[in-house]
């Protein structure tokens, strides 16, 4: 099998972060970890589309946790007016710079579209410093997502406050979308508490990835 080709590494607080491509095939990799993988995206393009499809307004502001290869970016291109405002927070300016670069290939160059605004930020901290009511819809498409085992009461963006302050960021009946490595029943318990009505899909993967939608009460 051909080898991985190296294109890019830099040094994070996290490890070293790396993009690597064969042929047309392309991983990030964080610490010796793969973080994604070019071939796996399914579940990615379901949480966008599901947060994104229901919108009605023709003017919608949808906030994205988490840039990655820009597959939940595109996917919510797709799905959303020609008028909608999408803001991706994204930690590492590298990542913007793939997707602009080597990645591009891979969504027709989504971070380029003109509804697209990249900050370099923590999600968490975009969601605190939004005013009450901002977003249609917010999309957390981070690295393992909710996980009972590593996450402590206060996580930034799966914990009870967490989530009581993306309630406070969204319109009335607006979606909170979070994507999961695997199903975690006590955040499906705290997301519901928080105010939202909550589903859950796994339709975008063969894995355990799964996907929880909370429309905001």
């Amino acid at each position: 099998m051909k080898p991985w080709k190296t294109l890019a590494t830099v040094t994070t607080d996290e490890g070293v972060l790396q993009l690597r491509q064969r042929d047309r095939e392309f991983l990030i990799v964080i610490d010796g970890r793969v973080l994604m993988t070019s071939t796996e995206r399914k579940s990615e393009q379901a949480l966008a589309t599901l947060a994104c499809k229901p919108l009605v307004t023709p003017k919608p502001r949808v906030l994205i946790g988490g840039l990655g290869m820009a597959y939940t970016l595109r996917a919510a291109l797709d799905a959303l007016p020609p008028k909608a405002e999408v803001v991706v927070a994204e930690l590492n300016p590298v990542v913007e710079e793939w997707n602009r670069g080597p990645l591009a290939v891979l969504t027709n160059g989504a971070v380029l579209d003109p509804r697209v605004r990249v900050v370099i930020d923590d999600v968490a901290r975009v969601i605190a410093k939004a005013p009450r009511g901002h977003y249609d819809a917010i999309m957390l498409d981070l690295y393992e997502g909710p996980h009972e085992v590593t996450q402590r009461p206060e996580d930034p963006f799966y914990g009870r406050e967490a989530l009581t302050r993306s309630r406070a960021a969204l319109v009335a009946k607006g979606i909170l979308a979070v994507w999961s490595e695997e199903p975690d029943a006590a955040f499906a318990k705290r997301f519901a508490a928080a105010g939202f009505e909550v589903t859950t899909d796994r339709s975008g993967s063969s894995r355990s990835h799964i996907v929880y939608v909370g429309r905001a009460r």
